[in-house]
């Protein structure tokens, strides 16, 4: 395929994608549902006819657009919002994430490996491979709440808003570090507790440093390096920003978690062109969004996905109905909050972005039964977006849960 024939398919795709966001505002549907439809359309088994099977190349693309999301996602949160709710917020996106990682896993053990006898390989399902399943699908997805907030124009009464902004944005580092840590422990055949939880550990706290160091750095240095080209300031925050990534990850630290804490320190101090920053890293951030979508759609062969639906709806229903609310409940136990808002909390837990790029992990590093887990997390994705997401201006509504309801 020459260089122009390549060049045009990714501007349509893109294009496609931005009408595809378009139509899923008007219509209070989460924009990644239409990204991924995209990009099975485009795929080697829709119309596009595009053959693309390359895991190492998706989970790269993957990689990196959330380490632009991420670091976008930080920039947009505001510490006076967050600050009344910053315990609550960390409460959900770490015991939170660990307790519905552990829930999910253990439901996917007993049903794949005894009822449904889902063979991953040569062999059937351990409880680790299971627990595999519960990080990947662990986190939630602020882009996929937020759009459909917005496309329904409603507000969500008292600290409601960011608490939700906040957990989506900080549970996925969690989410990343479970994830590579029990890829780890199946690659290597080796498991201890004790060094799962010294990893993690060093992991949070490495990454907590650093992001917070670079976030102050990023500071200093934008409004003491006089360009003489506004244009170029973003540029430079985008420099620091793959700096930040790889800096921390190289000191043995989680480099999603440092580049989402200095888009918050960056994101709440004073610098200079602060608007056209902003509007760079959002800008990119629809870029990568949409760029991450579309390969992922590529990557899946819709053929493959009725033979693991009832797998996937099972997992995906366990997850809405019993993981999510279970997490959210014993979380939130310590907290004085009405009980409407607690079972809002409950049921906004729409999988999206992370999910489907961590279930890439497992195909990259050769797991037996990646394509299968990867369809699995797919399908349980596209249940969680749509029976949620639909749902979920409804749910507040009804729970009068925002400020018309109030």
């Amino acid at each position: 395929m020459s260089f122009s024939v390549v060049i045009t398919l990714i501007g349509v795709l893109l294009l496609a994608g931005v009408l595809a966001s378009k139509v899923a505002a008007k219509f209070g549907l989460p924009a990644l549902v239409l990204f991924l439809v995209v990009g099975m359309l485009a795929g080697s088994e829709g119309p596009g006819g595009i053959y693309f099977n390359n895991p190492e190349l998706t989970g790269a693309v993957g990689d990196s657009a959330l380490i632009l999301i991420l670091f976008a996602g930080g920039l947009d949160t505001e510490w006076r919002r967050v600050r009344p709710v910053l315990g609550i917020g960390l409460t959900l996106s770490t015991l939170g994430v660990a307790l519905t990682a552990l829930l999910v896993g253990t439901f996917a053990w007993l049903m794949l490996g005894t009822f449904a006898n889902f063979d991953l390989g040569t062999k059937g399902i351990t409880w680790i491979e299971g627990l595999l399943v519960g990080t990947i699908v662990s986190s939630t997805d602020a882009a996929a709440v937020f759009s459909i907030l917005r496309s329904s124009g409603l507000k969500l009464r008292g600290e409601l808003q960011p608490l939700l902004e906040f957990e989506s944005g900080s549970n996925d580092p969690m989410a990343v570090l479970l994830t590579t840590n029990v890829v780890q422990i199946l690659t290597t055949d080796h498991f201890s507790v004790a060094a799962l939880m010294g990893s993690l550990v060093q992991q949070l706290l490495v990454g907590g440093l650093v992001g917070y160091g670079a976030g102050r750095a990023m500071v200093w240095v934008v409004n003491h390096i006089r360009l003489k080209v506004p244009s170029l300031y973003p540029i430079t925050t985008f420099a620091l920003l793959l700096i930040t990534y790889g800096l921390t990850d190289r000191l043995g630290g989680n480099g999603f978690l440092a580049v989402y804490l200095a888009g918050m320190v960056v994101g709440n101090l004073p610098i200079v062109q602060r608007e056209l920053i902003l509007s760079f890293h959002d800008g990119l951030n629809w870029l990568m969004s949409i760029a991450m979508f579309l390969v992922l759609g590529l990557l899946v062969f819709p053929s493959q996905l009725p033979s693991i639906a009832a797998v996937g709806l099972a997992i995906a229903l366990f997850l809405m109905f019993v993981a999510r609310p279970i997490s959210v409940f014993i979380c939130l136990a310590p907290f004085a909050m009405p009980w409407a808002e607690k079972s809002f909390l409950a049921w906004v837990g729409l999988r999206g972005a992370v999910p489907i790029v961590l279930a890439t992990v497992p195909l990259s590093a050769g797991i037996d039964g990646g394509q299968q887990i990867f369809n699995v997390v797919f399908f349980t994705v596209l249940v969680s977006v749509l029976v949620q997401g639909l749902s979920l201006a409804w749910t507040a509504t009804r729970l009068g849960l925002t400020e018309t309801g109030a």
